[in-house]
């Protein structure tokens, strides 16, 4: 292969894209993927929103600073009224409360006493006892615990301090009051009871009972949902590793497992009982709808490989620009750079192709500056050297007086012109004869180079100029770790960074302008 075709720049191919059947199913396989992630979102974020999934109110605002309470608007917006947690709740082996459930009944069976009997029958007096006793009991024996949701008992309390007393008190007392007949009476028992299902028993109704497993964790059923994608997954997986290694010679079905290892994620948590790892299957997610071309990562993976850069490159290049200083200085002191000259000397020296190189190059420069740079030049090299003869001949003492003289001024800048050019062809014709092929002078200027490598070489390996150079070598670098890298530390990366990028797409426009 020739020299040009080495040199030639390589050109950037382009993938093909994929084929219609196999673009496909990577899609098909890219959205269960996603169904898969999204599912298991929903199900990690479950706990912690199933007040809004059970009754679908949201507030837009919702301040409480030092006991001053901002709630905006003072009514929840029912968003849903879907039955989300009715069907999910098994997930999660919710189950309502008994507690909670039994003192919500009684309420619903004071108001229908309420509406077939009266106010003052022994039924309803019955009911407002038991509804006194539970709550000293829910308030004594927190019922919330379990759920973690101590703090919504705290908000009912405050809700029945607050509408009995108007300011802080008892809130055993606040319910007894509550569930009094003289006070549901003196206040009306409807307007009463309004307020209770407004404002208590959408918090009492979140509350809820879930068991606690052998492995002292509540009980979780997503399993039985997430093995049916972990199948198909693992499969997939299988399949397309076994593909990999028939398709790719010397690629075993392990080394093809390797290939793909992010696709582990997708069913390991399932088949290993590693639950606390299933979010992290928004790697291989994102990585099967990019290939899918569902989406497009090429932005994203940018930016995070420039910060990546930019956080990093400070100590990389402190410690590389480091490690390599600290190379050569303990080289130095090992002596090695004695061992290399003296070796040197030693061995002889072995000519590849019996060309001198370093006579070829000097020839090959020399040859460009005089065929080339000096013709070009002539004239203004000419104007220098005549700009200094005029001077050296003004500074003669009496010029001034004899160029007064008719016609002497002239006939001195005849005399330098043809000097000058006289002297320019002389010199320059002799160097263009130095220049032609002389067997004799490549033998001269040979024993010239060789001479002097050897006188230097000699010179150097002398005991006190290599400790004096050595020396002088080691302070060197150790003055260039003190005084530059401290300054390579202490660039700005992301300035770095944005230097690259407009020289990136300063040659980008150039290319484009170049190929309109």
């Amino acid at each position: 292969m020739s020299l040009s075709k080495q040199l030639r720049p390589r050109t950037s191919v382009k993938r093909s894209p994929k084929k219609g059947g196999s673009l496909w199913f990577e899609r098909i396989m890219a959205i269960i993927a996603f169904l898969n992630y999204a599912l298991v979102v929903f199900d990690f974020t479950y706990v912690p929103l199933r007040d809004f999934w059970l009754q679908g109110r949201v507030r837009l605002l919702s301040i409480n600073l030092g006991g001053y309470q901002l709630e905006i608007p003072e009514e929840p917006i029912v968003v849903h009224r879907l039955p989300i947690t009715q069907a999910y709740d098994w997930v999660k082996a919710i189950e309502p409360h008994r507690d909670t459930e039994a003192y919500l009944r009684r309420v619903e069976e004071l108001e229908e006493e309420l509406i077939q009997t009266s106010l003052r029958s022994p039924e309803v007096a019955e009911i407002l006892e038991d509804l006194r006793q539970l709550s000293d009991e829910m308030i004594d024996t927190n019922p919330f615990l379990i759920a973690n949701k101590t703090g919504t008992l705290e908000q009912i309390k405050n809700i029945m301090r607050e509408h009995i007393w108007g300011e802080d008190g008892s809130s055993k007392e606040a319910f007894s009051i509550f569930w009094s007949q003289e006070h549901l009476a003196t206040r009306n028992a409807i307007q009463e009871l309004n307020f209770f299902n407004r404002k208590i028993r959408p918090l009492m109704e979140t509350n809820y009972f879930r068991p606690i497993g052998e492995n002292g964790r509540p009980v979780n059923n997503f399993g039985l949902l997430d093995f049916p994608f972990a199948l198909i997954f693992f499969s997939e997986f299988l399949l397309r590793s076994w593909f990999i290694s028939r398709r790719h010679t010397g690629v075993s079905w392990f080394d093809a497992m390797l290939w793909r290892w992010y696709d582990i994620l997708l069913f390991a948590p399932v088949f290993f009982g590693l639950r606390s790892i299933r979010l992290l299957r928004i790697l291989p997610v994102l990585i099967r709808l990019n290939q899918a071309n569902l989406i497009d990562l090429k932005a994203i993976k940018k930016q995070a490989s420039q910060g990546f850069v930019a956080g990093i490159a400070e100590d990389l290049t402190e410690v590389v620009v480091v490690g390599i200083l600290n190379q050569v200085q303990g080289s130095i002191q090992r002596g090695e750079l004695t061992d290399l000259l003296a070796q040197r000397n030693k061995n002889p020296y072995i000519n590849l192709n019996d060309i001198n190189e370093v006579a070829e190059i000097s020839r090959l420069i020399v040859q460009l500056i005089i065929n080339q740079v000096l013709p070009a030049t002539r004239e203004d090299l000419e104007a220098i050297i005549h700009h200094g003869l005029d001077k050296a001949i003004a500074d003669i003492p009496g010029y001034q007086n004899f160029s007064k003289l008719p016609g002497v001024e002239n006939l001195t800048q005849n005399i330098i012109e043809q000097t000058i050019h006289q002297v320019y062809s002389i010199v320059y014709t002799q160097i263009q004869h130095i220049l032609e092929e002389d067997p004799e002078f490549d033998r001269l200027l040979d024993r010239l180079i060789s001479t002097f490598t050897k006188s230097m070489s000699s010179e150097i390996q002398a005991q006190e100029s290599m400790e004096r150079m050595e020396y002088l070598l080691h302070a060197l670098i150790e003055e260039i770790k003190v005084n530059y890298v401290q300054r390579l530390s202490e660039e700005d990366m992301e300035a770095l960074l944005d230097q690259t990028r407009a020289l990136r797409q300063a040659a980008q426009a150039t290319m484009g302008n170049s190929g309109d």
